[in-house]
């Protein structure tokens, strides 16, 4: 499975895969972006099976991202990895779409818990 990791700080990316592989997805491939304008590029490219991405990210909040794919009709499964938690942006999240929705600091074990039903096992 191609996962796109969507986070303007290249540390919370690493920190996300590394945090994904503790939670046994190490087999999937990894794309990352920097921004929610590399990730349209990204996803239109590389065609993911799931978006992992941060909420705040300058030039492109990652909520704006999400609603843009879907009115442009991809259906590619979402979920935020974010900082801020209110239940505001968790019902905007969910409302627009988003399968999961993880507040900074989690552990693997939250990753494992969100993202099982989508990603299985280790392939």
């Amino acid at each position: 499975m191609n996962v796109l990791l969507v986070d303007d700080s290249k540390a919370m990316r690493l920190i996300v895969r590394r945090a994904l592989r503790e939670a046994g997805f190490a087999g999937h491939e990894f794309v990352e972006a920097g921004s929610g304008a590399e990730a349209l590029t990204a996803i239109a490219s590389k065609q993911p099976d799931l978006v992992i991405s941060d909420w705040n990210m300058p030039e492109m909040l990652g909520i704006d991202l999400l609603t843009r794919l879907r009115s442009q009709g991809s259906k590619v499964r979402f979920g935020f990895v974010t900082s801020e938690g209110s239940v505001e942006m968790r019902t905007q999240a969910h409302d627009a779409g988003a399968e999961f929705f993880i507040t900074k600091p989690f552990s693997p074990e939250d990753l494992d818990k969100a993202l099982r039903p989508i990603l299985g096992g280790a392939p």
